[in-house]
């Protein structure tokens, strides 16, 4: 096994291997022999350096990973050898290049940087020039226009690409950004075209010293301001985009921290059973533990929250390591994971209430149309102290041998009348199951009775149903045939059962005006109980009502009012209205005002 060796290569340190670092050594030897007497020998070999670190950098999974002779022959390949170049004036020259370096340069991809030697603002146009391929002055020219043209909002556009686009600063950096391979030849063309430039700078100065020395220093005026203008953008940018970092932190932190928290409760909950999971259980139609559930739900709504945390750790972190595309890519096929399972549970969730079942049973009451019926409803307190029908209000119980149950209240009741000699009642239990079988069963499988004694009937306000059969939906429908000429005397624990839309003051008038439900048939309304009814043809008549309260009021008429309180009486209408109080009596019609009082009677019409 070969020794490792430690090098620090352009400021970043490697482990490579013993034979690999001879040929790594013996190459930049050659090198740099090669450039003994080229001008800016030391700026090119430490570019040449440079772009060695960066290309093993590419190749290092991590820190501790080994460099051996296959990655340095994998650099030398790129780099090229130094024998394969001219390396004197001769390369500079206008002659074409050798068929290797016309290939190479076809062949190597640009990619955008900002140009800051040909710069006036902060070198976007410059660098998008070099990428397309085109001059840099109609990319300026392009800007100006679309900056005009679309009320600024290319300025910010100029702005975000001042920030996200990276300045080429390397010579590696600006061949890259011209689209030229990153070799020995063109680092050194690179450095010696730069240096010439210089130098015909100052020799241009001192021979010009009029016109075109003014316009230089112009142009180096704007350079100067622009660069002081962009640091002054570029300071404040950052100072928000550290504030935002702080608040994506904070954000995704919290979330990730909730959800957890969340997550461990829900799992102490169901292992040590704690009030309210049989809840989740008794709904969880797919069957799935819930802390599989809990799980899904972390990876779907954790996962971007964690990237959010990142996010915001990378703007406050410049030198942040990347997490790598491994555990990128697996979170992200984790995430897609957990949302195809989430659409899966939530279709099965939603299958098991797809289709509606009933099942009926009917039964003849020994009561005739002389009889009295006295009519019930019936909790039972070991369930609920709570007493009256309330739609999907459910919760799990235990019955006296401690067998799990599901205690519903959805209990409906209707009456109607008949022509048959005996009363009967119809009891329809209703479910719902992923198919029309299973819902059925389910409805079989509901609990619910009555109680008829002598004249007497009592109806359970709830129903109850195993544990195993979970929730759903389930109710009781009760349907009370009475026959014509019945007298029915209804509890007032009866009124949330039956409740429906009318007024207790629709009844009222004996001559059975306004007393028909149209609900479902249903002849009982609300205010009805308490009260001795006897059963007419698809009416209820009132027995006992008070024969000095004979009041019949529009449902539809929103205006009218009845009040009786200390202050009198008062009744009110759309038309007309009557007041009765100590200070005497108000009548007032379309046409007419009556008042009396102490001082006599005043009668005014419209047109006196």
């Amino acid at each position: 096994m070969n020794k490792t060796v430690n090098i620090n290569l352009a400021g970043i340190f490697f482990h490579i291997d013993e034979d690999a670092y001879l040929k790594l050594q013996r190459y930049l030897e050659a090198i740099k022999r090669s450039f003994t007497d080229t001008q800016g020998r030391s700026e090119i070999i430490a570019d040449i350096e440079a772009r060695i670190a960066e290309l093993f950098n590419e190749r290092v999974q991590n820190d501790k990973q080994v460099i051996r002779l296959k990655e340095v022959d994998e650099v030398i390949s790129i780099m090229g050898q130094p024998e394969d170049y001219l390396v004197d004036d001769e390369i500079f020259e206008d002659e074409p290049h050798s068929d290797f370096q016309q290939k190479s340069k076809s062949t190597f991809s640009k990619k955008l940087f900002r140009d800051k030697d040909n710069s006036y603002i902060g070198g976007v146009a410059s660098g998008i020039g070099h990428y397309l391929g085109i001059d840099a002055i109609w990319v300026r020219l392009i800007w100006i226009l679309l900056a005009f043209g679309s009320g600024g909002t290319f300025i910010f556009i100029y702005v975000l690409f001042w920030i996200l686009v990276p300045e080429a600063m390397t010579t590696a950096e600006k061949l890259t950004m011209t689209g030229e391979p990153v070799n020995i030849s063109n680092i050194e063309k690179k450095i010696k075209d730069g240096l010439e430039n210089v130098s015909q700078n100052v020799s241009d100065a001192v021979k010009n010293m009029d016109l075109p020395k003014q316009g230089n220093k112009i142009k180096a005026s704007s350079k100067t301001f622009f660069d002081t203008l962009g640091e002054i953008i570029l300071f404040f940018l950052k100072v928000i985009g550290k504030f935002i970092g702080i608040i994506l932190i904070i954000i995704g932190a919290s979330t990730l921290i909730a959800l957890i928290i969340g997550l461990f409760s829900i799992g102490v909950a169901e292992a040590i059973r704690i009030p309210g999971i049989d809840f989740l259980e008794a709904t969880n139609a797919a069957n799935i533990p819930i802390w599989t559930m809990s799980l899904l739900l972390l990876f779907v709504i954790g996962i971007p929250f964690f990237f959010i945390f990142y996010l915001g750790l990378k703007i406050l972190i410049n030198n942040l390591k990347s997490i790598g595309q491994v555990a990128k890519f697996s979170l992200l096929g984790l995430w897609l994971m957990s949302i195809i399972g989430l659409v899966v549970v939530g279709l099965k969730q939603a299958n098991e209430y797809a289709e509606d079942a009933i099942v009926q049973q009917s039964e003849n009451l020994n009561i005739t149309a002389k009889d009295t019926l006295y009519l019930s409803m019936v909790n039972n307190s070991l369930y609920s102290k709570q007493f009256g029908k309330h739609s999907n209000q459910w919760k799990p119980v235990y019955d006296q041998n401690d067998k799990k149950l599901i205690y519903l209240t959805d209990v409906q009741l209707t009456l109607k009348s008949t022509r048959d000699s005996v009363a009967s009642i119809k009891i329809e239990k209703s479910s719902r199951g992923n198919t029309y079988q299973n819902a059925k069963k389910r409805a079989e499988k509901i609990n619910y009775s009555y109680n008829i004694s002598e004249n007497t009937l009592q109806l359970n306000g709830f129903l109850t149903t195993d544990f195993e059969n979970k929730y759903r939906d389930q109710e009781v429908d009760i349907t009370l045939y009475l026959p014509e000429g019945t007298v029915l005397f209804a509890d007032q624990n009866t009124y949330s059962f039956h409740r429906n839309h009318y007024s207790r003051s629709s009844f009222r008038n004996k001559n059975l005006d306004n007393t028909r439900n149209i609900n479902n048939g249903n002849i009982m309304m609300d205010g009805m109980e308490g009260q001795y009814l006897q059963i007419i043809n698809n009416e209820i008549k009132c027995l006992d009502c008070p024969e000095d309260l004979e009041l019949e009021s529009d449902p539809n008429d929103t205006t009218s009012e009845f009040k009786i309180d200390e202050n009198g009486i008062k009744i009110k209408n759309s038309t007309n209205s009557v007041e009765i109080n100590q200070d005497g009596i108000k009548s007032k019609s379309e046409r007419v005002k009556v008042n009396i009082d102490s001082n006599g009677i005043e009668i005014t019409t419209d047109d006196n």
